[in-house]
C-alpha cells in the first residue's frame, strides 16, 4: 500500500465546499470521482480541512491509499486530465505511510483579499469581497492586533459548529498594505472555527470603516459572544494559502 500526498488549487466558486455531502458537488466528490476512474475502485481522499462553499485553496493538501502499481507521473497526468478546469493538482509525491493531511499539519494559512474600490472590476468579482467606502489599514492593523495568542473565539464563531471548544491559538494576523487598492488579511493559526477568518474580517471592516475603535474590537474579541461581532464576510475572497507540516 502506499500513501499519495497530492497538493491541490482549486476555484470554489462552482461548489458546495471541500467536504462531501448529501447533495451538491464538492471538491472532494469531483476528486475522488475521477480517481474512480482511474483506479477502477473507490477511493477515500482525506484533505487538511475543510473549505466552506465558494472558499478557494492556492495549496490544499490531500492524501489517500492505494495499492495501485500505476506510476505516480501517470496518475497525475491522468488525474488533471480528467478534473475540470478550476481543480488542479499541483504535485502528487509518496509519503510515509504515518503522513495524515490533516492530524499531521501544524497550521493553517488562510488569505482574505478586499477589493477597495468605488468602482466593482469584472476580473475581481470571483476572488474578493469589493468594498467601497475608504478603508483605515492603520486602524484595522491595531485592532488586529490583539488577535495574535490563545483566545476563546466565540464572538467569531459561526452558528452550526460542532466544536467542543472555541478556544483557538492564532500564531499571527497581518493586514497588507493598499498596493493598487487591494487590502489582503492574512492569518496562520493551529486551527479554525467555522467561519472564524470571513466573521473576524467582517468585523475588522467595520473598524476600517469607523464604526468601531480598536479598543472596542478588543471588547468584541472578550465578549465571547457572536451578536457583538460584525458581519460573515462573503466566502469569495477567502484563499486556503498553506498547509505547513
Amino acid at each position: 500500500m502506499k500513501n499519495i500526498k497530492m497538493v491541490i488549487s482549486y476555484d470554489g466558486g462552482n461548489y458546495i465546499g471541500w467536504q462531501l455531502q448529501a447533495t451538491g458537488d464538492t471538491i472532494q466528490g469531483v476528486i475522488e470521482a475521477a480517481l474512480g476512474q482511474i483506479l477502477n475502485r473507490h477511493t477515500r481522499v482525506i484533505g487538511s480541512g475543510r473549505t466552506d462553499a465558494g472558499v478557494h485553496a492556492l495549496n490544499q493538501v490531500a492524501h489517500f491509499v492505494t495499492d495501485s502499481t500505476l506510476d505516480l507521473a501517470s496518475l497525475h497526468r491522468g488525474l488533471n486530465r480528467l478534473l475540470p478546469r478550476d481543480i488542479v493538482i499541483k504535485e502528487m509525491v509518496e509519503v510515509s505511510p504515518d503522513f495524515h493531511a490533516r492530524y499531521s499539519a501544524r497550521s493553517r494559512i488562510y488569505q482574505y483579499l478586499v477589493w477597495n474600490n468605488r468602482v466593482r472590476s469584472p476580473f475581481y468579482r470571483r476572488f474578493s469581497w469589493q468594498v467601497r467606502e475608504h478603508l483605515d489599514s492603520d486602524a484595522m492593523r491595531r485592532a488586529s492586533g490583539c488577535l495574535v495568542g490563545w483566545h476563546d473565539f466565540a464572538s467569531f464563531q459561526g452558528a452550526g459548529s460542532v466544536c467542543r471548544s472555541s478556544e483557538r491559538e492564532i500564531l499571527r494576523w497581518t493586514v497588507g498594505g493598499r498596493a493598487g487598492r487591494w487590502i489582503v488579511f492574512t492569518v496562520e493559526a493551529n486551527s479554525f472555527l467555522r467561519h472564524m477568518v470571513r466573521n473576524i474580517v467582517g468585523t475588522l471592516i467595520e473598524v476600517g470603516r469607523g464604526g468601531l475603535t480598536p479598543a472596542e474590537f478588543r471588547v468584541v474579541l472578550e465578549a465571547r459572544d457572536r451578536s457583538r461581532a460584525g458581519i460573515t464576510a462573503p466566502p469569495q475572497g477567502l484563499f486556503l494559502k498553506e498547509v505547513r507540516y
